[in-house]
Formats: structure tokens, sequence, C-alpha cells
């Protein structure tokens, strides 16, 4: 096995994410020690059970003061106060980075707190399930999945290297944008299948003609699908919806033109519409497959790995 990466990576909140990058890390021997925070003893609890940390404590501030890498692993809404809390205690040269699902906001709300003597790479591991916990989390959630570094105009080339090392060896695809382009794709691909997946599951529930176990009974991969997602965790849903505000009402509106466009196609009984939307469509289907990022084969029951 090669030489480690760092020596020690401090993982603050160690949930679905840091859970798993603590055992990718450790299974990699991309680090010689691992080190997590959690305010909650059950959590804490748990994660000393569960073996995957080297030390488990009790303050974020104590995590990261031997740390040369520390990641960030909590809702976007707190990242600020967290960034806030650790920046004294940061070692000289750390670098200092995150998971969370939207940018922009993290930029605006950590890089004002975090010291010059270190070095701030945001980073988004497109990557998750509908479970959270240290229980949820396993090794290979970052296999052939995409990490987006989104460093901050000016940030030292070599930190940025060196993180990117890191997660490829964790098994991910590694690419580098500016954070608002971030928000942008990921308001596309993530955000507003998300918003939508809530609000269907929602109408479901709502239909009184409908009755619940009848949705339950018959549900056909479509709606089985959108309820995966809309299982997923509702804290973290909400900080990002609130921290991706413009991006995702941009794309919220052109959804809703062509959700229009269609309402006119079926009221109109435009065929040859329908059929060419459903044709495009089709062929970005077949383009996810030939990336890798999804199988072919049949839904029901197989183990799903989804962005968030």
């Amino acid at each position: 096995m090669s030489k480690p990466l760092f020596d020690t990576l401090a993982i603050i909140g160690p949930g679905l994410i840091g859970s798993s990058i603590m055992r990718a890390a450790r299974a990699q021997g991309a680090v010689r020690s691992i080190v997590t925070s959690s305010r909650s003893p059950e959590t804490r609890a748990r994660v000393v059970a569960l073996g995957i940390a080297d030390k488990v404590v009790a303050t974020n501030a104590e995590a990261v003061q031997d740390a040369d890498l520390v990641i960030v692993c909590v809702p976007v809404g707190v990242c600020g106060a967290v960034a806030q809390e650790i920046a004294p205690h940061l070692k000289t040269g750390a670098i200092v980075s995150d998971v969370g699902s939207v940018k922009a906001s993290i930029v605006r709300d950590m890089g004002p707190h975090l010291p010059d003597t270190v070095h701030f790479v945001p980073a988004h591991p497109v990557a998750g399930t509908e479970h959270s916990g240290p229980d949820a989390g396993f090794a290979e959630l970052f296999e052939n999945r995409w990490c987006i570094l989104t460093p901050p105009e000016g940030t030292d080339k070599e930190a940025v290297d060196r993180l990117s090392a890191f997660w490829t060896l964790l098994g991910a695809n590694v690419e580098i944008m500016t954070p608002e382009h971030h928000d942008l794709v990921l308001a596309v691909t993530s955000h507003l299948p998300h918003l939508i997946a809530y609000t269907i599951v929602g109408t479901a529930d709502e239909l009184e003609t409908v009755t619940r176990s009848e949705v339950l009974k018959f549900s056909a991969g479509g709606f089985r699908d959108f309820t995966r997602i809309a299982a997923s965790d509702p804290t973290m849903w909400r900080d990002i919806f609130l921290a991706n505000k413009d991006a995702v009402l941009e794309m919220l509106g052109r959804f809703n033109e062509d959700v229009s466009a269609l309402t006119k196609a079926i009221r109109h009984g435009d065929g040859d519409a329908l059929f060419e939307q459903f044709t495009r469509t089709r062929a970005i289907r077949r383009g996810i497959i030939d990336a890798g990022q999804d199988t072919p084969d049949a839904d029901f029951g197989r183990p799903h790995g989804h962005d968030d």
C-alpha cells in the first residue's frame, strides 16, 4: 500500500458521508489516523463500537487541532458556525474542506472565518443514499462517482492537487469548477429532482380518492423511485434549497414552462410533440448508462447510490 496522503484526517459529523469517508480512507490507506467529533453521546458511542475512527471526541475544536485534512460533514446551514468554531484551533498548512451539495453559500459562509494559514478547498462528493447516521456509511460509496472541487480564486494549487489525489484514492472521479457553476449544474441534476420527488409523494399522500394502501400496493418503478428520493434527510434538503435558492428557482421556472408545454400537447392531442419529447429524454438515459453512472438492470430490489 502506498504512503498515506495525510497524517491525520478529522471528520466533523460522522454521518452517512463522514463515516463513508472514514471507512474508505482507512481501506485505501489514505491517512495514518482518523479523528471524528459529534456532540451526540449516542453517535460517539456508535462510532466507537463500529471501530471506524482512531479517536472520537465531543468537540470540533479538539478534533481539528492536529489534523492535516479537515472535512466538515454537517448540513450546509451550519457550516459557517462550524468554521467559526474550528478556526482558532486549525493547524498551519491544514486543508479544510466540506461535502455540501451547495458551494457558493459554503464559500460565503465558511471562507471569511478561516485563517490565511490554512487552505480552503470546498468539495461535493456527488454520492449518497437515503439513509443517514454512522451505520449507513460504506467504503465503496464514492467508487466511480463524481467529486466536484470548487476552490475559491487564489487557492494554493498544491492543496487542490492533494485533495484531488485523496478523493481519487477513495474511488471518485474529480472535476474542478467554480462554486456558481456547480450550483447551477446541481440545481438541474439533483436539487430540482428532489423538489419534484417531495412534491409528487406529498400529492399522492394528500389524494383522498386514492387510498394510501393502494398507493403502496401499486407502486410501480416510477413512484417507488420518487419515494426513495423523498426519503432523504429533511434537514439537509431544507438547507440545500435555502442555500441554492437562486439557481433552484431559475431551474424550477424552466421546468414549469416545460410542464406547461406538455400540458398543452396532451390537451390538444399532439402525439408528435409528446413522442419527440420522450425520444429526446430516452437518449439522455442511455447517455447516463454509457457514462457509467447507472446500469440498465431491472430496477426492482437493486441497491441504489444516488446523488445529493
